[in-house]
Parts: structure tokens; C-alpha cells; sequence
């Protein structure tokens, strides 16, 4: 089974020439990207505020040890967000100091997460203009021979020919319409992640440092994370 379907894969890149050869890696290196980024966004919560607003609402409830052991090791832009406001409540820093801190850290890590989304958006958008552009290419070979062969012409050798060229414009498209919905779903998280950071950062700082029900301190916090 797996034989009979490389040898169809085989022919069809024989048979569509070097741009389907060019769309069909552009296929692998989109899917190894999509499976890259969805396993990074689920692993470390992009877009996924639960964590940081449990830590949030024990914050506010007084419970400070709790709250610590919620967000330790955080891996989200969020949550990383979150530990480093708190962190520096404890420690009595200015507003402005804060948001400042916050904002910077904040920027690197959605930096960091959305390396690759790029690249994919690129493949969208450039994968069915290379099929475009063989399917042309085709069009030209097959009205090419038209011509060479006058009035002797085969209208089956003239279809092959069209279907050939055609197909160069059915492998873009179809690497794009997949992974232009992953791109949609990958920037939805990270938008959802920038806004957690902004909402919830913002929560902390618009209302004062509650008295500690718990004996625990934030200040010998290390403010480094693993991302």
C-alpha cells in the first residue's frame, strides 16, 4: 500500500515537472512548521489565560504562597507577565517601572513565539502563484506544440498537455488553503496571549498590594523564567 501511493506521488512530480517538486517541499517544510508551532502554543499555553488568572485571584484573595506555586516556571507571555508584576509588587516598584519592565519581556516573548508564523504566511502566499506560474508555463508548452504540429493536430495529446499545467495550480492551492488556516489559528493564539498580557497586567496594577494571609514573600523570586 504505502509502495503504491510513493509511486503515485513519484509520477505526479514526474509528471508536473520541477514546480510541483517545489510545492511538494514547500508542503514538507509547512507541515513540519504547523506541527512545530502547535505542539510550542499547546505545551506552553499561548492563548490560554486559566493559569494566570487563578495566580491573579489568589493574589488578590491574600494568598501569596499559593499564588507562587501557581505561576512557578512559567512558559506563556502571560504568565510570565503576571509573575514578574507580582514579583515587583512585593518589591514596592513604581507603576511606571513596572509597566516598563513588563512591556519589554512582554515584546521578546511574543517576539519568540511567533518566529515561524511568518514563514508560513510566506508559503500562503507564494505556493499557488508558483503553481500559477506553472500552469502558464504548461499553457505556453502546450500551445507551443499546437503550433508545431499545424493541422495535424491530436486534441488528446492538447488536453494531456493542459491537465499537466493545470495541475501545478491545484498542488498550490492546495498546499495553501491548509496552511493558511493554521496561520489563522496560530495568530489568533498570539493575539489572544497580547491581550492576556495587557488585561491581566493591568488588573495587578490598578489595585493595591493585599496583606499577606500566608507567611510567604515574592521578593527572593529569581525574575528568569524558562521560556
Amino acid at each position: 500500500m504505502v509502495s503504491e501511493v510513493m509511486e503515485h506521488v513519484a509520477s505526479l512530480l514526474q509528471l508536473g515537472g520541477p514546480v510541483v517538486t517545489v510545492i511538494a517541499g514547500l508542503s514538507v517544510v509547512a507541515t513540519a512548521l504547523i506541527l512545530v508551532k502547535v505542539f510550542e502554543f499547546l505545551s506552553c499555553g499561548v492563548g490560554d489565560s486559566s493559569r494566570a488568572e487563578k495566580t491573579i485571584r489568589q493574589w488578590q484573595a491574600g494568598q501569596l504562597a499559593r499564588a507562587k506555586a501557581t505561576q512557578a516556571q512559567p512558559k506563556s507571555a502571560a504568565g510570565k507577565a503576571v509573575a514578574t508584576a507580582l514579583v515587583l509588587l512585593d518589591m514596592r516598584k513604581e507603576k511606571a517601572e513596572i509597566e516598563e519592565r513588563i512591556g519589554v519581556q512582554a515584546a521578546g516573548d511574543l517576539h519568540h513565539f511567533s518566529k515561524g508564523v511568518r514563514a508560513l504566511e510566506a508559503i500562503a502566499q507564494i505556493a499557488p502563484l508558483i503553481g500559477l506560474f506553472g500552469t502558464v508555463l504548461g499553457m505556453i508548452e502546450a500551445f507551443q506544440a499546437l503550433q508545431s504540429s499545424g493541422s495535424n493536430v491530436d486534441p488528446s495529446a492538447l488536453a494531456g498537455g493542459i491537465w499537466v499545467a493545470l495541475m501545478t495550480t491545484a498542488a498550490g492551492l492546495g498546499v495553501a488553503m491548509p496552511v493558511s488556516l493554521a496561520v489563522t489559528w496560530l495568530e489568533g493564539r498570539l493575539e489572544s496571549e497580547r491581550v492576556c498580557v495587557e488585561t491581566l497586567t493591568s488588573s495587578l496594577l490598578l489595585q493595591k498590594l493585599p496583606e499577606p494571609q500566608e507567611a510567604s514573600s515574592f521578593g527572593s523570586q529569581n525574575l528568569s523564567y524558562a521560556r
